[in-house]
């Protein structure tokens, strides 16, 4: 405007204007004077006006109608020239708006005229529009006349005025609604009162409006009028109009205006009284027009519907709908279900077209869909409109793909048309038919059932541009391309979706956000007003409930008819890009259900989008149980109208990716992969990741599907539980095109990367995931029952996914995790049991390794349901199980070793429960846990762990698979206590430590402490453990075990039991020890007998080792030395136990029925026991011990630092002093003094026991055969040897009934026969003298005994006869070897030694040695009273009668000599006191005794061996000779001291040795005698010394001696008198060798006589003595005649003496006068 104002502009204007008045001067100077003149005083006029005027142009618009009257007259000439003219000049008054409201009205009334005579109708039409717009001073009848003249001009015959004035129209309209804007902008700020409106009449509303808002309304009302075909009101004048440019406008005005209509009243009611009722008015043809039907049927022709009003309306209703919604409620309702008729299958295409189009404006505006859901749809009684658009949408398609283009019969019409469910299956599903395509499926298209149907591409997403609702030139319906309405249809569908989603999900992000600062204000302190804070919040929450109120209702109206007509597209869908866009549909859906919880919609689509993805009819029981519950029979009952839910078409033209085979128990056949099944899947995997949160319960089926496309796919489970390419394991193998291998490995990520997000789920969601996939595993668990093939692995690889990625809060899922991975592991196919196991100990490894927060050595509740399940695995009875349950405790304890803590129990006890029967690979592998356990991580785990570790260490000794883990295991037992010793200190307070809260745990629940060894301290009890252990492992079947842990034990005991508190010993003792005795012995005493061959393999067997008893007898003989040897070494600490007496009583039982068992091993080695514990010596026997007990405890120096303070500390020391030793007690205050009495009672228990070992061992056994046993040599010398250790404890109390108790032992000892076998070992050669060990420890036992009768007090004495009796039996021995029952003994020189006999051994030197001691004694103790009273004299020479009785009959010749000498040596000692005694009678019977072991000796009845020498047979002599010079010596010279009977005895034995007769029968004697020349002499030499000694004191000896020598020589002549008779008859031939012999030493002895008779005092020889060897003179004589030299020289000898009896006779009388009688001496 500002131009037309400038001066400049104005002086144009006026220069202008005044040439045109000139030129219209000029052009009617000549026809039209008036206008001439007119024109010039409109010159003038406009002079004046430019002079005077300051305002031009006011004063121009004043004064315009002057100004313009000469060009309206001069458009009145009607001609051309000067009417273009006029209107080109009034053009340029109006365009500077100089023209007054008066000018104009002019003006208009002018164009009138010019337009009725139809003349410059463009340039009319123009000025109008100039004069119009330019200015607004046209209102009213000038504005509406103006208008009808544009209108008139429309309709006339000519095109282009047409169209111009058209456009004209339109703009006029604009301007019209343009203004009223403007107006109303101007007033915006005055507040109206609204006058109240009476009644409906729109008249009477006007006069309310304004001036251009009154015009408005007119124009807009006249409008509908017209396209209702009534008259106008207001646009008077008008002659026609058609109805489409009638709509066309209102439209455009609808459009263009919406705000007028809004906020004016009047406006608002014309569109519900006036527009309304028009659309539906004019609607009614198509609405009742029905294609194909038989116009027959209705009475009146139906009006057919006409394309450009139908469209027109159209249009209309979209902009109601769209901008007048609010306004029109009820009215879209109309509207809105007439859209949904319009695209019945009964309506023409075109019209289906454009309604589809006009729907799709309607889903691009998700607000608007939401205001139909609220208004409608949520209402009670509403049509749900909403839901039938979409439904509509649904059905649209579907009839689309029912009715082909081609001519179908009216049946399948109809059925189509009716939409039930018979539609679809009806139609024939020929899979040849293309479509019009004829096999060029190149083009996008859908194809369902041989309906191809091309999609186009019709508009960019989001944005409705239709194309047959712009058609506003076209009269006729177009024909519509093929696949238009479907794409149109597809595009509203996926618009609809998409527009939805955002829509709902922006909002719902929108709430969440302020929801979240509500509540984080709520939370925060700072607010002022809380009320009013908790205000806004439930203004919040209410806010929301009906926000979701609204979506649920949306999603829920609409998901029913696009699941149906996406899941048909889907199938039916042959493009990559078309179904994407369906996919994404169906998972945006599905994730906005889930959003929303709206659970079956939700899992609806999630099935639809998993069907896809899997072949067609794949038998999937999740989707189909899923899906029947929703779609039952295939088809939503929507609001009484079907949807049909169609089945998928088999007959896919899909490229085919991948051959497969389906997971299933019994697979039948392959099945193939399409490429839309892969896209399908990687939809659902999208779906999976991105929306894992909203899932849910769906996780079932995704998963579910997952699980078998991974299968077909053949993808199996790697490392980590990723799914890798894998070929199939069996059947035919996997075929899969290039195409999909390259997506493979893309898939396997996503997959990965789906499980790894997992850990952006919140809990709950998580836990959906994990129950899917449990349950998953579960059926794939069913399915892989009773079968080993391949199982399917997805379920519990993706479960060890899942927990490895969701470590951070791995509490929430572990219990469910692991709980199902247990029930896998027990699977029995071998596969699926393996990677269970694998998932499971690959979660406890990452579990423990994980960084948690707090880290688990401060988490103990985590660490420990960690390591739970490791444990539970040790319930499973498969051996590939527990051996990587086993890899993974090693692996936990190579990295997590240190930090175990309190998870020790449960990971020892995974060791532990490794049982016997499970193979030797995993005992292996467990050991090597335990190894490592006990050489690296002793130090670090609580102590209270310890006593595990021993037991699970036991444990493994006791596994029998491998020999060398038992060993190796008892070996870390000794490891175990080694550090026990070395940490004693450290663990013994920790332990206490535990103990006391436990204690303090125990007495607040009121229940009892319970563990093992209860009231010893737990220190001790990890050691008393630790020997119970040991103990049992000490009894195993296996020799070497028991060996190695009998030695462990005792070593064990041995070093560190100096730790034990003095208390537990008790147990030690009782509970280890002595239990440990008594099963040894139970079990040696049972153990077979049999002969084992070999000890496995080819490992032999030494002979002392092949049977069980003797392998058992070694581990008894180990365990009781032991013991033995811990009584031995600790008996300062068991003594004062209070029940020693009673322990040591069972300690000697078991040395007992050890010593007795019938095993030379056993009983020897329970014999050097007892020989060890008898060794001991008392306490405190040292000089420091008092005399007197002290009236109080004073404890030796020693003690005085520890026990000062008692009970506080246990001093760790190791040392033997004893003083140290006690002191380490000092809670027990030990009696220093040991109890004399109580010792004593000891040693008597120990000695009733020797004697019991004794007496039972060697008693004969009463049957013989080969398998008596008989005890061994070593083991009768070790129980001989004992005798004197224990005596010296016993000496004081030992009772004649002892000794006698002993004599029985050792008799019965040495009678004991050996073995043939061992003889060469324990025998000397048979000829030396040597003696057993036995015989030398039986001696030594007397020995001890007589030395110590020796110097103890005089009531021993009484001991020595015992003793006497006891060696005197021994002596026996030499001559009469000892009988063992009835065994029978051989000599030793005929036994073999390879055979099962029994030697008599050879006790001659035993024999001997035994009467040196009784010599060597009795010269000792010849004159004790004992000795006198008890005749041991007399038993002596009782005794050695035997071997000198039998001589050379003796089994060794040194015996008799012996005994001679011993005889002699006793004689010399023993003759006094007998002489002493005589007159007690003590030693009466002793003469007789003694008399006749002279005689027995001297002439003995055995006869010399045939080999002996002269030399020997000298010395032998000589030896007689010495007993006769004894009797010489210390017998004959006190006859009177001796019994008459005694002398007489030894007189005749003399007299018999004189002349060496030994008997009567001499003469049939075989064995050549030599002469015992010298002892003959002896004797007689004797009995003369003591026959005609002068000495002869009493009548009696001189008798004895007269009877002596009367005998003798009565003897001689005897023997002279038989050998001449002998002589004589034996002629020539020489007489017998002894004879002659025996003759000689006749003769000698008579020569030797008659010499003695010389030599003797004539007084002293009895007369008849000399009268009878005168008598033998003439026998002498008749001797002469003999042969033999040797017998002449001899008789010369004897014959020459008689020289001195050559007396003269006179004497004779002398000689014979007391000759006394003969009768006593005859021989």
């Amino acid at each position: 405007m500002s131009c037309t104002n400038s001066p400049e502009a104005v002086k144009k204007l006026l220069e202008n204007m005044q040439s045109d008045l000139r030129a219209l001067s000029l052009e009617c100077k000549k026809k039209f004077p008036p206008v001439k003149e007119a024109a010039e005083s409109g010159i003038i006029k406009v002079k004046t006006i430019a002079a005077r005027s300051t305002e031009i142009l006011t004063a121009l618009k004043e004064n315009s109608s002057e100004v313009v009257q000469p060009f309206l007259m001069g458009c009145g000439t009607k001609e051309p020239k000067i009417t273009q003219l006029c209107l080109a000049a009034i053009q340029r008054l109006m365009s500077h708006e100089v023209v007054s409201e008066t000018a104009a009205g002019n003006i208009i009334n002018m164009l009138w005229q010019l337009m009725e005579n139809s003349l410059e109708e463009l340039k009319l039409l123009q000025t109008v529009l100039v004069l119009l717009t330019t200015n607004t001073v046209v209102h009213d009848e000038a504005l509406s006349k103006a208008i009808v003249l544009c209108f008139r001009l429309h309709f006339t015959k000519d095109n282009i005025t047409n169209n111009t004035a058209a456009a004209t129209v339109r703009q006029v309209v604009t301007v019209v609604f343009e203004r009223m804007v403007a107006e109303d902008e101007r007033h915006k700020d005055v507040v109206e009162q609204p006058v109240l409106v009476q009644g409906n009449s729109n008249r009477r509303s006007v006069s309310t409006l304004k001036p251009c808002a009154k015009d408005a309304y007119m124009l807009f009302q006249d409008l509908c009028q017209l396209v209702n075909a009534d008259a106008p009101y207001w646009l008077v004048g008008m002659t026609e109009m058609t109805r489409t440019f009638g709509l066309e406008l209102l439209e455009s005005v609808l459009n263009d205006f919406p705000q007028v209509f809004l906020q004016h009243q009047e406006f608002s009611f014309l569109l519900k009284e006036r527009v309304c009722p028009l659309v539906i008015k004019l609607f009614s043809p198509n609405i009742k027009f029905r294609q194909g039907s038989c116009t027959s049927s209705s009475p009146a022709p139906v009006e057919k519907p006409y394309f450009p009003i139908c469209m027109r309306l159209l249009r209309v209703v979209s902009v109601l709908i769209k901008q007048f919604y609010s306004l029109l409620v009820t009215e879209c309702e109309i509207f809105l279900s007439l859209l949904v008729k319009f695209l019945d299958a009964d309506k023409p295409q075109w019209l289906r077209a454009v309604a589809v189009e006009s729907i799709h404006r309607l889903c691009v505006q998700p607000q608007l869909l939401r205001s139909f859901c609220q208004s409608y749809d949520m209402k009670q009684h509403s049509t749900k409109v909403f839901r039938d658009i979409v439904n509509a949408l649904g059905s649209f398609i579907q009839s689309l793909f029912l009715v082909p283009t081609t001519g179908i019969p009216s049946t399948t019409t109809n059925q189509a048309g009716n939409n039930n469910s018979g539609g679809p299956t009806s139609a024939p599903a020929n899979s040849g038919m293309l479509g019009l395509g004829g096999g060029v499926t190149v083009l996008p298209a859908f194809e369902y059932r041989g309906t191809w149907i091309p999609i186009l591409t019709i508009t960019v997403q989001g944005s409705a541009k239709a194309t047959y609702l712009e058609m506003l030139d076209k009269v006729e319906p177009p024909t519509i391309p093929e696949g238009y309405a479907m794409s149109v249809a597809f595009h509203c569908l996926l618009d609809l979706v998409r527009g939805i989603t955002t829509m709902i999900e922006g909002e719902l992000g929108q709430v969440e956000t302020e929801s979240q600062t509500t509540t984080e204000t709520a939370s925060s302190p700072a607010q002022s007003s809380e009320q009013q804070d908790f205000q806004s919040v439930s203004d919040q929450t209410d806010k929301e409930t009906v926000s979701r109120a609204v979506w649920e209702e949306m999603v829920n109206a609409c998901w029913c008819g696009l699941l149906a007509a996406l899941s048909l597209l889907l199938d039916a869908s042959t493009d990559e890009a078309a179904t994407e866009n369906i996919l994404k549909a169906e998972l945006t859906m599905a994730a906005l259900c889930g959003r929303l919880g709206l659970v079956t919609s939700r899992d609806a689509f999630i099935t639809a989008i998993c069907k896809g993805s899997l072949p067609p009819h794949y038998a999937l029981t999740v989707l189909n149980t899923t899906t029947a519950a929703t779609f039952s029979s295939k088809s939503y009952s929507i609001q009484g109208q079907n949807v049909q839910m169609i089945s998928p078409s088999s007959e896919s033209h899909q490229q085919v990716v991948a051959v497969g085979q389906p997971l299933a128990v019994q697979p039948q056949g392959t099945v193939m992969l399409t490429s839309k099944n892969i896209q399908c899947m990687r939809t659902l995997l999208n779906l999976a990741h991105c929306h894992g949160a909203v899932l849910g319960t769906s996780w079932q089926l995704v998963l579910a599907t997952l699980q078998h496309l991974v299968w077909i796919l053949g993808l199996k489970p790697g490392s980590g539980g990723a799914l890798k390419p894998g070929r199939a394991v069996e059947g035919p193998s996997t075929v899969l095109t290039t195409a999909v291998m390259t997506d493979l490995p893309v898939i396997s990520n996503i997959l990965s990367r789906l499980f790894e997000s997992s850990q952006y789920l919140d809990d709950v969601s998580l836990h959906h995931l994990i129950n899917a996939l449990c349950s998953l595993s579960l059926e794939a668990m069913d399915m892989a029952y009773g079968n080993n093939k391949e199982p399917s692995l997805f379920a519990v690889a993706k479960l060890l996914e899942t927990g490895l990625v969701n470590m951070h809060r791995i509490e929430i899922l572990w219990r469910p995790l692991t709980g199902h991975l247990l029930e896998v592991c027990q699977h029995p196919n071998s596969r699926m049991r393996e990677w269970g196991a694998e998932a499971l100990t690959s979660l406890i490894k990452a579990g423990l390794t994980f960084n948690h927060d707090p880290p688990l050595s401060q988490n103990q509740r985590l660490q420990l349901l960690l390591l739970n399940p490791l444990k539970e695995l040790s319930n499973i009875i498969h051996p590939d199980i527990r051996l990587k349950q086993l890899e993974c405790v090693l692996q936990i304890l190579q990295s997590q070793g240190d930090s175990l803590g309190p998870g020790w129990p449960l990971v020892l006890g995974v060791m532990g429960a490794i049982r016997n029967d499970q193979g030797e690979s995993l005992i292996r592998t467990a050991f090597q846990c335990l190894q490592l356990v006990v050489t690296d991580f002793l130090p670090t785990m609580p102590c209270t762990c310890l006593q595990i570790v021993v037991d699970v260490a036991g444990s493994f000794g006791l596994h029998n698979q491998e020999l060398n883990i038992s060993l190796t295991s008892i070996g870390l037992l000794w490891n175990i206590s080694d550090y026990f010793f070395q940490r004693g200190e450290t663990i013994e307070k920790e332990l206490n430590r535990e103990e006391a809260a436990q204690q303090k745990q125990a007495e607040e629940k009121g229940v009892v402490l319970n563990r093992p060894f209860h009231p010893a301290p737990p220190f001790d009890c990890l050691w008393l453990c630790l020997y119970a252990k040991l103990g049992e492992l000490c009894v195993d079947p296996r020799p070497a075990v028991r060996k190695s842990a009998g030695q462990t034990l005792f070593s064990t005991i041995g070093a560190h039991g100096t730790l034990l508190q003095h208390s537990t010993w008790h147990t030690v003792i009782w509970k280890v020890l002595f239990h440990l005795l008594d099963r040894v012995r139970e079990a040696s005493t049972t153990a077979d007998k049999e002969k084992i061959e070999s000890g496995g393999g080819n490992i032999l067997i030494h002979h002392s080792r092949d049977t069980a008893e003797k392998q058992w007898a070694e581990t008894w003989v180990l365990t009781l030395a032991g013991v033995a040897r811990i009584f031995n070494t600790r008996r300062y600490l068991l003594q004062p136990l209070g029940d020693f007496p009673k322990a040591w009583d069972v300690l000697l039982d078991h040395i007992q029925s050890a010593a007795l068992s019938k095993n030379n091993e056993v009983s020897l080695a329970a014999l050097k026991s007892f020989q060890e514990i008898l060794q001991i010596v008392s306490p405190m026997r040292d000089s420091d011990k008092p005399e007197t007990p002290p009236a109080v405890n004073v404890p030796v120096p020693v003690l005085i630092g520890p026990m000062s303070t008692p009970g506080l500390s246990r001093p760790f020391i190791r040392t033997d002093s004893i003083g140290e030793r006690l002191a380490r007690y000092p809670g027990s205050e030990p009696s220093i003094i040991t109890d004399e009495i109580e010792d004593l009672n000891l040693w008597w228990a120990a000695w009733n026991t020797w004697y019991r070992i004794g007496s039972e061992s060697t008693k004969p056994p009463l049957t013989c055969d080969k398998l008596t046993f008989i005890p061994s040599q070593p083991f009768l010398t070790a129980l001989i040897q004992i005798f004197p250790a224990l005596y010296q404890h016993i000496k004081t109390g030992f009772s004649m009934d002892d000794l006698q108790k002993l004599g029985i032992i050792l008799h019965s000892a040495v009678s004991v026969p050996i073995s043939s076998d061992a003889s060469p070992f324990i025998l000397p050669s048979y000829t030396e003298a040597v003696l057993t060990s036995l015989q030398e420890a039986v001696l030594t036992a007397l020995d001890v005994l007589q030395k110590a009768i020796c110097i103890g007090p005089e009531n021993m004495q009484i001991m020595y006869p015992a003793i006497f009796d006891q060696l005197l039996a021994f002596v026996e021995f030499s001559c009469k070897p000892p009988q063992y029952g009835q065994l029978e003994t051989k000599h030793i020189a005929n036994a073999k030694y390879n055979q099962a006999e029994w030697v008599a051994l050879n006790y001659v030197p035993f024999a001997e040695r035994s009467l040196e001691v009784v010599v060597d004694l009795y010269q000792k103790t010849a004159c004790h009273k004992a000795v006198v009273n008890e005749k041991v004299l007399q038993n002596v020479i009782k005794t050695l009668r035997i071997p000198l009785s039998l001589k050379y009959a003796c089994p060794s010749e040194t015996t008799w000599k012996l005994a001679v000498s011993s005889l002699l040596k006793v004689l010399s000692i023993g003759l006094p006191v007998a002489r002493q005694h005589a007159s007690s009678g003590k030693f009466d019977s002793m003469w007789p005794e003694l008399a006749s072991t002279f005689e027995d000796f001297l002439f003995t009845k055995s006869i010399p061996p045939d080999n002996l020498s002269i030399q020997e047979f000298q010395r032998n002599e000589s030896i007689d000779v010495e007993v006769v010079q004894l009797i010489s010596t210390e017998i004959l010279p006190y006859a009177n001291f001796i019994p008459k009977d005694f002398v007489g005895q030894i007189m005749t034995m003399l007299n018999k040795g004189s002349i060496h007769s030994q008997s009567s029968s001499f003469t049939e004697a075989e064995i050549d005698i030599r002469m015992r020349e010298e002892f003959s002499k002896m004797c007689f030499e004797t009995l003369l010394q003591f026959s005609f000694s002068n000495k002869v004191t009493t009548p009696q000896e001189g008798y004895i001696s007269r009877m002596a020598l009367s005998v003798l020589l009565k003897r001689s002549q005897d023997v002279l008198h038989r050998y001449i008779e002998d002589e004589r008859l034996s002629g020539k031939c020489p007489l017998p060798r002894q004879q002659v012999t025996e003759i000689i030493f006749v003769l000698k002895a008579v020569s030797t006589l008659i010499d003695s008779l010389k030599k003797t005092q004539p007084e002293n020889v009895d007369g008849n003595t000399w009268a009878q060897v005168i008598a033998l003179y003439p026998t002498l004589v008749e001797c002469i005649t003999c042969s033999s030299p040797e017998i002449c020289s001899a008789l010369k000898e004897a014959l020459v003496p008689f020289k001195d009896f050559m007396h003269p006779p006179a004497s004779k009388t002398v000689l014979l006068k007391d000759h006394p009688s003969h009768s006593a001496c005859r021989p």
